[in-house]
């Protein structure tokens, strides 16, 4: 999860620029995570360094340390720590002189002053009136300016933006008294590492076997979903559904205070074979106090302790006593295996009997699995490349720079915090970046509106949504006009590419496991 403190500083540390910019112009960066190399240098550098904003691209090139003469500003470079570094620049009269000149003949030009004719006014005016702020700005910017050409020309590989430090004073730069000027920055370097050989690394592809049972499950669960609701005064039949209210409560069912009212649609036979007897004859609006951990069979129980914001595998918590009150009851009328049956369920195959019927449920099932086999491969290898590719970092330089790049306030102590996640993103982004430009992986726009698309129809889930479905386009249209929506779709597209290359260069070995093996496999993966 990224740091909730440091939206932005994120972004500015992470997706490149071709333009040095201020901090909210970064938002507007295009959602690329294809790190690039310097830019052209931004505006107002005054504003810049005096309030510590942020400068958003990264290099990714080698470095060096040599003290050179860049134009005529003086450029020096020291090592505080491993891959955080200090860069002074010194910029003299001579460097500043002509820019402020020019400034100030600019000003004359276009300004507009009482007593004076639009461009005639005096430049001893303008310097006068001006020439304290526009000095100090073009000083300011002139540092600027030499800091990343310097950075551009040396092919420094940096991470986030160089930091000004404490000790540079803005005050001191004084219009009457032009003399030499230093300015001193933090750098942190980006580290070199090494992407591990994936067709040495010990991965396994879990296959899932479809059964007869999967088939018949799905059949039946078709069959109840299309089938014909029938509403019901009394509860009489393990098939019906219960559309039924959790809130939490004592043993007697005293409601705890500000309890939220959680619904769900249950059928009886979930429920255990004591509960189900205990709900036999109930009508609507009628309740019973249970437990998550005894009224519920053991399959159903995780799901619903999940739905509850419950822990299933917490003792406690399944010990927690609910009020369950029954809003609605129901019982459906299971279609005939039939061909309007068959044809609803299926509309885009031609289908004919129930061995067909069968069969495609069968593929079905099967391409649902294949799928989850490559998905829990891409995991592993995820995991095996977090934890086999070593990255050192500044991490210093990445804390006070988080401090002085956020949005909000925020404390050392929070930042401490959260700064192990932080790190993890961060390697995790190095190396699909890395990635990324080595296979030259390219996210089209087809490809981000294909993702949003399919964004939308799972909203809608199981919704017979017709046949025209041009309004769905129209929607993905208009999404397309959201920055967010893109970037974070992008990001999703782009990740997905580098997981597959990262499997398609596995050799894993394959092995046969059942549905709940693959369950507790997935589970395990997500801790």
């Amino acid at each position: 999860m990224l740091l909730k403190f440091t939206e932005k500083a994120w972004e500015c540390l992470l997706i490149p620029s071709k333009r040095v910019t201020f901090a909210p112009q970064l938002k507007r960066a295009a959602a690329s995570l294809t790190i690039c190399g310097c830019g052209e240098i931004g505006r107002h550098a005054r504003l810049r360094i005096w309030c510590r904003e942020a400068w958003g691209f990264e290099s990714l090139h080698p470095h060096s340390f040599p003290q050179i003469k860049l134009n005529m500003a003086t450029i020096s470079r020291e090592q505080i720590a491993p891959l955080h570094e200090r860069i002074k620049v010194t910029v003299s009269p001579a460097d500043y002189n002509p820019a402020y000149e020019s400034a100030l003949k600019k000003y004359a030009k276009n300004a507009n002053i009482p007593g004076f004719r639009k461009g005639m006014v005096p430049t001893g005016v303008v310097k006068k009136m001006y020439g304290a702020a526009v000095f100090t700005e073009e000083v300011l910017r002139k540092i600027e300016n030499e800091l990343m050409q310097y950075l551009q020309t040396e092919n420094i590989a940096y991470l986030g933006q160089p930091l000004p430090e404490d000790n540079n004073d803005p005050a001191q730069i004084n219009h009457a008294t032009p003399q030499d000027y230093t300015f001193s920055f933090e750098l942190g370097l980006k580290p070199n590492f090494s992407i591990p050989d994936l067709a040495k690394a010990k991965t396994t592809l879990s296959l899932v076997e479809t059964t007869e049972e999967m088939v018949n499950e799905e059949v039946e669960r078709l069959r109840q979903r299309l089938g014909k609701m029938t509403e019901l005064e009394a509860v009489s039949n393990e098939e019906d559904i219960l559309n039924v209210s959790f809130q939490k409560s004592d043993a007697k069912g005293v409601v705890e205070e500000g309890a939220e009212k959680k619904e769900n649609s249950l059928l009886l036979k979930y429920f255990s074979a004591a509960t189900q007897k205990e709900l036999m004859g109930k009508k609507k609006d009628e309740q019973i106090i249970l437990q998550v951990g005894k009224a519920f069979e053991d399959k159903e129980r995780d799901w619903l302790a999940k739905d509850l914001g419950l822990d299933k595998d917490n003792k406690e918590d399944l010990k927690q006593y609910f009020v369950m009150q029954i809003t609605k009851i129901g019982f459906v009328e299971k279609r005939a295996l039939d061909e309007d049956f068959f044809k609803e369920a299926m509309p885009a195959k031609e289908i004919k009997n129930e061995e067909d019927f069968r069969s495609a449920i069968k593929s079905q099932i099967e391409g649902y699995w294949k799928h989850q086999a490559q998905h829990m491969l891409e995991l592993e290898i995820f995991h095996l490349l977090s934890e086999d590719t070593k990255m050192d970092f500044p991490e210093d330089f990445l804390k006070k720079w988080l401090l002085k790049s956020r949005e909000k306030e925020q404390t050392p102590e929070a930042i401490e915090k959260d700064f192990p996640s932080f790190l993890n993103q961060l390697h995790w982004t190095l190396l699909s970046n890395e990635i990324g430009t080595q296979q030259s992986l390219q996210v089209s726009r087809e490809e981000i509106m294909d993702n949003l698309r399919q964004q939308l129809m799972g909203y809608f889930g199981s919704m017979n949504l017709g046949g025209n479905l041009d309004w769905l386009d129209s929607y993905v249209e208009r999404m397309m006009g959201d920055k967010q929506q893109v970037e974070s779709a992008y990001q999703r597209v782009f990740s997905s590419k580098v997981l597959a290359w990262a499997a398609s260069q596995a050799k894993p070995t394959e092995k046969k496991i059942t549905a709940e093996e693959f369950q507790k496999l997935s589970e395990k993966h997500q801790h």
